[in-house]
């Protein structure tokens, strides 16, 4: 496994590796990183991985200095799936003195998340176009729990004509449905029994649009179990699942998507409004 850790040594290995598939992150790897590679490996190409937690991205009330890091941890576990090449920038080689470009997607970014946290997604933007420009992945690997995200990135790459495929993968989640997260590791014990509720909830959700129930109760219903379980919800949404925009009723395809405040971590996830939960 090559580590880069400058863009000439980055060069290098690109040159040397050939077509890559490629899966961004920002460390602390679990299950959920760890599939993506493993999905991308079985594409058929070399894997490209980075380890960068991008600044640009945490909105002023969110620690930046809290997210954890673990590079000897990560390094391990990549070695283990097969990884071919892990890209490790400094932020200043991200994001020179002198850089003024910023990458700001519309539209889909105007809800949810980008209306929660403003600025999140041109951090996201800016920093995976930079990334793609400096990998040149002939596809890049995003997991299906960051629902906008994929969406985000999807919009960037077909406007700026980019040649890169984008593929999602379905969220990995522990054995009683909590999606897996980096940030899962700042719950408490009790919060940790707690945070299922909001898979269930939003399965419950599917079950009952699906079966013709109205979508502003079954929405209604969400925010009760949430609040039942100690979450306060920041949206529970059906939308389009590409235009992320707002849905009165069923009508494929659809998503389900939901953001909630469990103590200090906020948990995301979403599902397909369809009959293959």
């Amino acid at each position: 496994m090559i580590i880069a850790r400058t863009l000439e040594d980055l060069k290098i290995a690109r040159e040397a590796l050939g077509e890559v598939n490629f899966v961004p992150t920002m460390g602390a790897l679990h299950e959920g990183h760890l599939t993506l590679v493993r999905a991308a490996r079985e594409a058929g190409r070399p894997v490209a991985v980075s380890i960068f937690v991008n600044p640009t991205q945490f909105g002023p009330k969110e620690d930046l200095s809290r997210y954890p890091r673990d590079e000897a941890g990560d390094l391990a576990k990549l070695e283990q799936a097969g990884c071919a090449l892990v890209w490790l920038p400094r932020v200043d080689t991200m994001y020179p003195p002198h850089a003024s470009t910023t990458v700001h997607v519309t539209n889909v970014t105007a809800r949810w998340e980008g209306a929660t946290r403003p600025g999140h997604f041109d951090g996201v933007a800016t920093v995976v176009a930079k990334l793609f420009g400096q990998i040149r992945p002939k596809a890049a690997f995003f997991g299906e729990k960051d629902w906008q995200q994929v969406q985000v990135v999807r919009r960037m790459v077909a406007d700026l004509h980019l040649p890169v495929d984008i593929v999602p993968v379905p969220t990995v989640r522990e054995a009683d449905g909590l999606a897996r997260s980096s940030r899962n590791a700042y719950l408490s014990e009790a919060e940790r029994k707690a945070a299922p509720a909001l898979y269930a909830a939003l399965t419950e959700a599917v079950k009952a649009i699906l079966a013709g129930k109205e979508v502003a109760a079954t929405l209604h219903k969400v925010r009760q179990d949430l609040a039942a379980a100690g979450m306060t919800p920041d949206y529970v949404a059906l939308v389009h699942a590409h235009s992320l925009e707002p849905l009165a009723g069923f009508k494929a395809p659809a998503r389900l998507i939901a953001a909630a405040k469990l103590g200090t971590v906020r948990l995301l996830d979403n599902l397909a409004v369809s009959s293959q939960l």
